[in-house]
């Protein structure tokens, strides 16, 4: 069996997540959710880089296991990283112009491109330790 044939069950945990994260920010302004007492200045902003973060590892995690070398698992997790900051471009430009009450924000494009790079710092980290490797459950 080849060990760096990725089956696309792995990724499934990803496209569910980008699902959500699509369904998240691409609401209409008047159907976000109201957090109340909860609330604090620029939740939001924590709110993309969980989102983004989490779209980042659950696209990288499966190609942990793989016997690519670590430069090309490197390689792999810049695109990866790189698709998922244009496309959190590319949904403030659809809030702008397609969805009512919500609008373009510098400040989301940084906090998506925050989430991603955490993620990929992570991901760099555990792809040099054996250890991590092996207690990653579902990859």
């Amino acid at each position: 069996m080849n060990e760096n044939k990725i089956s696309f069950i792995k990724f499934l945990p990803g496209l569910a997540w980008f699902f959500i994260v699509d369904y998240s920010t691409l609401m209409p302004g008047k159907d976000v959710p109201d957090v109340g007492w909860f609330y604090f200045p620029q939740m939001d902003k924590l709110v993309h880089i969980i989102l983004f973060g989490g779209l980042t590892l659950l696209f990288c995690l499966p190609y942990l296991k793989t016997n690519y070398s670590f430069q090309k698992k490197k390689n792999i997790f810049i695109r990866i990283s790189l698709c998922i900051i244009l496309w959190g471009l590319i949904i403030e430009v659809i809030q702008h112009f397609f969805i009512p009450g919500r609008g373009f924000e510098w400040l989301d494009v940084l906090a998506d491109s925050v989430g991603v790079l955490i993620a990929y710092w992570i991901c760099l980290k555990i792809s040099q330790s054996k250890n991590i490797l092996v207690r990653i459950p579902f990859f």
